[in-house]
């Protein structure tokens, strides 16, 4: 199973991994977040970083979320790329890393596929009609198309 290291900034890693507990029911195997403070360099992180990726990797390789590209904590994870095994995806949210929790036993390719794909999709601009209220729900993913209607 291919482990997940969150690297974010505060406890926005642990925060993720806590919603992502709740809509699952239960906190997965081999998942663990590294704080970052807006003072860390990412060469002091390094140790730490490889030493949770080596508890996290049984072999199967490890995925890291980040919170913003071109932050600290992607520039940390920017350093310990290793292609095919040790992978990562920035713009960390919620469906990502269940989707992560969802696709981590199907090999690195699909669940990059699929961390980013749901990384995007669960993104959504919800409009509000003024007298029925939220009907329809748009995302960027689907182009617009209507993917909730309200039932009266």
């Amino acid at each position: 199973m291919i482990g997940v290291l969150i690297i974010a900034h505060g406890n926005f890693g642990d925060s993720l991994i806590g919603c992502m507990t709740h809509v699952l029911g239960k906190r997965p195997e081999s998942i663990s977040s590294l704080q970052v403070a807006g003072t860390d360099s990412p060469r002091d992180l390094m140790p730490a970083a490889q030493r949770m990726i080596d508890a996290l990797d049984d072999g199967e390789g490890v995925l890291i979320i980040t919170d913003i590209f071109g932050a600290t904590p992607s520039n940390l994870a920017s350093k310990l790329l290793v292609p095919g095994r040790i992978e990562a995806v920035a713009g960390g949210n919620v469906p990502m890393l269940v989707r992560a929790m969802t696709y981590r036993t199907k090999g690195m390719d699909t669940l990059l596929k699929r961390v980013v794909a749901g990384g995007c999709e669960g993104v959504f601009h919800m409009e509000a009609d003024p007298i029925t209220g939220p009907c329809v729900a748009k995302s960027s993913a689907n182009e617009g198309a209507p993917v909730m209607n309200k039932r009266h």
